[in-house]
């Protein structure tokens, strides 16, 4: 059987442990190739069915370091139009231009791609709300206004690419090799719940937070109900979204750190709770799991998250999906796979496997743009 054959036949099967997620941080804020990224995902290329894969990359746009950008998805090429004549009432377009691709005969759909480079107007500067809070209110808005349109990136000095395609395809399409970054996420897809098209291929972003995730989010529905009532509104179909914006939310808005927010979303069970022998802590863990019941994630997850100074990566309470990590150097390393990190750093320091629901925290002492 060839793979094409091959390909074409797990499209239509379910591999419960699909998807392969990769990440790598330099802790120093050195900008580093897109070569490694891409060669560490490829290395699990059969974690994937080819229905979907994606980069994202912070430190990509030093010349544009302080612009929010955005990159859109347009399903229908008219829609461009209504969408910058939306954008031309918020903010001051500095630069609009398609993101460069380079044409791969094997990918039979390719949305119009655009990102633009802003500047929120003074008269919505006014202090009322934060920067952060208008451009989420701004992405949600397109999001759910535009049918055929999609805010997939919305960050400073960071971009996502992706779309339904292998993640060497995507990786040539989008010519992730033209650029450097010093934190960079990658994931393969194996759709399971929902169709596999080019908004619903990982990573996920909102602001500077991106999020590749394996598993299946049991938890979606309540999830989402939980990220309505503070402005989040799921558009994407794919469960992996909500914890995007679980994170954003929890740190940015509630202002938890990433350790503590992961005892909110991998809550340990109450069971393991009632051993925990500091008092403190368990007071603390019981707070945590009544006030923020709506954002515990349940199912089979690993995830890697980032955001401009910070990666976390976190597995679900019983480990349920696989995640190991390594170091070397300046360089941080989390992967499906330890082969994945091994094919770009072949003599680590030093590898281990977190404990269910312990975050692995890296922090970026100086981002060098």
């Amino acid at each position: 059987m060839t793979y094409e054959q091959l390909k074409n036949l797990e499209k239509t099967s379910r591999i419960s442990c699909g998807c392969g997620i990769s990440g790598i941080v330099n802790r120093n804020g050195n900008a580093f190739s897109g070569e490694l990224i891409i060669s560490s995902i490829c290395m699990m290329r059969e974690r994937g069915n080819g229905l979907g894969a994606g980069y994202a990359g912070y430190g990509i746009y030093p010349e544009f370091q302080d612009r929010w950008c955005f990159h859109i998805m347009y399903d229908q090429p008219r829609e461009k139009e209504n969408v910058e004549g939306f954008l031309e009432t918020r903010f001051n377009i500095i630069q609009q231009e398609p993101i460069p691709i380079k044409k791969i005969k094997s990918l039979s759909f390719v949305p119009v791609l655009y990102r633009y480079f802003l500047v929120i107007k003074d008269e919505f500067s006014d202090g009322l709300i934060s920067e952060e809070d208008f451009i989420l209110e701004t992405v949600m808005s397109i999001n759910r206004q535009f049918n055929n349109a999609s805010v997939f990136s919305s960050g400073k000095n960071m971009g996502i690419f992706k779309g339904v395609g292998d993640p060497d395809e995507m990786a040539e399409f989008y010519r992730i090799s033209d650029y450097k970054g010093y934190i960079w996420l990658a994931h393969n897809r194996f759709p399971t719940n929902t169709v596999g098209w080019w908004g619903g291929a990982h990573p996920f972003g909102i602001l500077d937070w991106s999020c590749v995730h394996n598993g299946e989010i049991s938890s979606y529905g309540i999830n989402r109900r939980y990220l309505e009532n503070a402005g989040y509104y799921c558009t994407f179909y794919t469960d992996t979204e909500v914890i995007t914006y679980l994170f954003n939310l929890l740190c940015r808005k509630h202002g938890l750190d990433l350790e503590i927010s992961g005892y909110v979303l991998a809550s340990p069970f109450w069971s393991k709770i009632e051993k925990e022998e500091d008092p403190g802590k368990q007071g603390l863990l019981k707070t945590l799991r009544i006030v923020y019941a709506s954002a515990l994630i349940n199912g089979p997850f690993a995830v890697v998250v980032a955001n401009s100074d910070t990666v976390v990566g976190l597995n679900d309470r019983l480990k349920l999906r696989p995640l190991v990590a390594a170091s070397d150097s300046d360089f941080v390393y989390v992967a499906s796979e330890e082969s994945a990190i091994r094919k770009i750093c072949a003599r680590p320091e030093k590898v281990w496997m977190p404990e269910a629901g312990e975050p692995i925290v890296v922090k970026v002492n100086n981002k060098r743009r």
